[in-house]
C-alpha cells in the first residue's frame, strides 16, 4: 500500500503520469564494469488526494543523504546564490549570523557565502564531500538530519547549534521523510531563526511539458502550494516566495514558536494536466525528426550534459542511439556511462579528436553558458541546438551555420 511520503495519507491507485526505461539514478553513474548491468526502470508518478503533493511511488536512491553537484562549479549558479545571499541578509539583518546549510557537498556554496559577514557551517553526509569542504578551509561536519529531536554537531561543542538560518539547496525533494528534516532544523534553529529553501518547480515541469525532468532521484516534485504546505506544518511561515533560475522555487522562512504552527486540512485539487504525456509525446517526435535528417545529410550529431535530463532524453527517445558521445564539464562524470542509455561521456576536449556536425545541448538552466563555450572552443563551424521546454531550439543565428 502507497502512502504520501508528506502527510502519510493513502495515495491513490493510479498514477498520474508513467515513464519507462527511465535511468535508475541521476548520480550513481555506472563505470565499464557496472554498465554491462545497468537497466532503465519504469517509474509511476503519483498525486496525494490529501496534501497534494507529486511523488514517485518507489523507494529513495541509496545516496539520497549526499549532496552530489556538478552544478555548484557554474558561474550561472554561483551568481544565483550571490544574489540569494545579499537578498537574505541585508533584507533581514543577519550579519554576523550563524548560517548553516544542510546538505552542502563539497562546500560549492558555502565557498560563496564566506565573501559575506556571516558565520558559514555547513553539514553533510558523504565523507569524501566533507572532506572536500574541510580542505577548503570550511567548516563542515558529517551528520544527516535522521530524528527530529537531532542535535547536530554534537560530536564538536564548537559546531552545535543553536544557528541562527538554514540553507537547503535542492536537496528537500530527494528526501522520504521530509517532515522529520524539517523538524530536525527546527529543533536546531535559534527563537526566530530564518531559512532559504529552493527545490525543483513542478509548475515549471507540468508548464513547459519537459517530462525528461523527471528523475527517481528527486522522489517529490514541490509546487509552489506543496512546498508551502508542507514548511508551515512543520513549524516555517512562509516570508518571501518566487521562482529563479526559470526552473526553481524559492522561498525564505522563519521559525514559529511550537504552539503556533499551522495546521492544514485537505487541499483543493484541479484535475492533473495531461502536459507530462503531451511532452513526452512532442520531444520524442522532434528528436525522431531531427536524427532522420542528420542521417540523410551524412551528419554527426553529439550531446553536452550529463545532466539528469540529458540521461533521461538520451534513455527515452533515440537520442541515446544517435549520438555519438554526452560532453560534460565535470571530471567525475568523464569516462562514465548515461545509465539506461549507456552513451559514453567525455570531457569537452574529446571533441577536438572525434569533431561532430551538431551538439544538443540538454542542461535546461545553463543553456546560453555552455553555447558560449561551444561556440568558443568548436567554432562557428558547429550547429547547436538545445532542448528547452517540450521542443528542440535551434541557435543557427547566433552560431552563423547553415
Amino acid at each position: 500500500m502507497r502512502y504520501c511520503i508528506a502527510c502519510r495519507s493513502q495515495l491513490p491507485a493510479k498514477p498520474v503520469f508513467k515513464l519507462e526505461n527511465a535511468p535508475a539514478s541521476a548520480q550513481d553513474i555506472p563505470d565499464e564494469r557496472e554498465v554491462k548491468t545497468d537497466v532503465g526502470m519504469e517509474l509511476l508518478l503519483y498525486r496525494c488526494a490529501h496534501c497534494g503533493l507529486v511523488q514517485f511511488d518507489c523507494p529513495p536512491v541509496f545516496y539520497y543523504r549526499d549532496v552530489i553537484r556538478a552544478g555548484g562549479f557554474s558561474e550561472t549558479m554561483k551568481n544565483l546564490r550571490r544574489n540569494q545571499y545579499r537578498h537574505l541578509i541585508e533584507t533581514y539583518h543577519l550579519e554576523g549570523k550563524r548560517f548553516l546549510e544542510v546538505g552542502c557537498g563539497g562546500g560549492e556554496f558555502l565557498k560563496v557565502l564566506t565573501e559575506f559577514p556571516v558565520e558559514v557551517y555547513g553539514m553533510e553526509h558523504r565523507q569524501s564531500l566533507v572532506a572536500q569542504a574541510r580542505a577548503a578551509g570550511l567548516q563542515v561536519f558529517r551528520e544527516f538530519p535522521e530524528t527530529a529531536d537531532q542535535v547536530f554537531g554534537k560530536r564538536d561543542a564548537a559546531l552545535e547549534g543553536p544557528f541562527d538560518v538554514f540553507l537547503s539547496f535542492n536537496f528537500l525533494e530527494h528526501q522520504p521523510e521530509p517532515d522529520i528534516m524539517l523538524q530536525a532544523i527546527y529543533h536546531n534553529l535559534a527563537e526566530g531563526g530564518m531559512g532559504l529553501v529552493t527545490v525543483p518547480a513542478l509548475e515549471y515541469i507540468l508548464e513547459q511539458g519537459s517530462y525528461y525532468e523527471l528523475l527517481r532521484d528527486h522522489i517529490a516534485y514541490y509546487s509552489f502550494d506543496t512546498l508551502r504546505r508542507l514548511l508551515e506544518r512543520n513549524g516555517f511561515a512562509v516570508l518571501e516566495e518566487e521562482m529563479v533560475n526559470r526552473d526553481t522555487i524559492s522561498m525564505i522562512v522563519k521559525k514559529q514558536p511550537e504552539g503556533e504552527w499551522i495546521a492544514q486540512t485537505a487541499s483543493e485539487q484541479e484535475d492533473f494536466p495531461d502536459s507530462l504525456a503531451e511532452g513526452y509525446a512532442i520531444t520524442r517526435r522532434e528528436i525522431e525528426e531531427l536524427v532522420r535528417a542528420l542521417e540523410e545529410e551524412g551528419k554527426k550529431l553529439a550531446i553536452w550534459g550529463a545532466s539528469h535530463q540529458g540521461f533521461t532524453l538520451a534513455a527515452t527517445t533515440v537520442l541515446g542511439q544517435a549520438a555519438e558521445y554526452m560532453m560534460d564539464s565535470a571530471p567525475f562524470k568523464q569516462g562514465r556511462f548515461a545509465p539506461a542509455s549507456h552513451l559514453p561521456i567525455v570531457a569537452p576536449e574529446y571533441f577536438d579528436q572525434h569533431p561532430v556536425d551538431v551538439v544538443i545541448i540538454v542542461a535546461p538552466g545553463y543553456t546560453d553558458e555552455i553555447a558560449g563555450i561551444i561556440r568558443s572552443r568548436f567554432g562557428r563551424g558547429v550547429k547547436i541546438l538545445a532542448v528547452r521546454t517540450k521542443h528542440i531550439e535551434s541557435m543557427q543565428e547566433a552560431t552563423g551555420w547553415s
